[in-house]
């Protein structure tokens, strides 16, 4: 079992990151294998809403979206983690996160999903939604915490202080690694995945 992490933070060991190593760390002790994606601090193109990606599976700009959509099948887990920005995900994240769920979504569908903020002081719920989004339109079981997964600090050290946070970051790798392997026992007593229908599209103006 493995859980891939993104850091949508521009800062590599910053406050983010705090959070996400912390989940990281309680998904290791439990022998969940983990990797940090950090999506850098270059610029992350947006969706053009070209619609190559259906023809092709895969995005046209070929870059860290279309590297990491490659290997999404060694992932039983997608955790995204960000900063926040004026009350939302950073750009970067935002970015990545539109491409590689339209360009790959079916190789999403099935895998547990969820998300993680850091805040100085307020806007954390309504990024920690925006980000949630993403797994529940898409089939991905929604793993939660014993509170809603946001930290608080304007630097790592701060971070590390918020004792509340932190717990709220372990318990996240906990319930992650139970329901891991629920799932991967209900696959070995033959309980059947939950049949997909095909998408239904319905345009409300006609």
């Amino acid at each position: 079992m493995k859980v891939l992490l993104i850091n949508g933070s521009p800062n590599e060991h910053g406050c983010t990151y705090t959070a996400l190593r912390e989940t990281a760390d309680a998904l290791e002790k439990r022998g969940v294998e983990t990797e940090i994606l950090w999506l850098g601090k270059g610029e992350i193109p947006g969706c053009m809403s070209c619609g190559a990606c259906g023809r092709l599976g895969r995005c046209v700009k070929n870059d860290i979206v279309n590297e990491t959509a490659a290997r999404l099948g060694e992932f039983d887990a997608i955790v995204a983690g960000s900063p926040v920005y004026y009350a939302g995900p950073s750009g970067q994240i935002c970015a990545f996160l539109d491409r590689l769920f339209f360009s790959a979504g079916g190789k999403l569908a099935g895998k547990l999903g969820a998300s993680v903020v850091s805040c100085r002081r307020g806007g954390a719920s309504a990024a920690f939604d925006r980000l949630n989004k993403y797994f529940t339109i898409n089939s991905m079981p929604v793993v939660s915490s014993n509170y809603w997964n946001q930290i608080h600090g304007n630097t790592p050290d701060e971070a590390r202080r918020d004792a509340e946070g932190l717990q709220t970051m372990r318990q996240l790798g906990e319930n992650i690694a139970w329901l891991l392997r629920c799932i991967e026992a209900g696959r070995k007593a033959g309980v059947p995945e939950p049949e997909r229908e095909p998408k239904i599209a319905t345009n409300f103006i006609r």
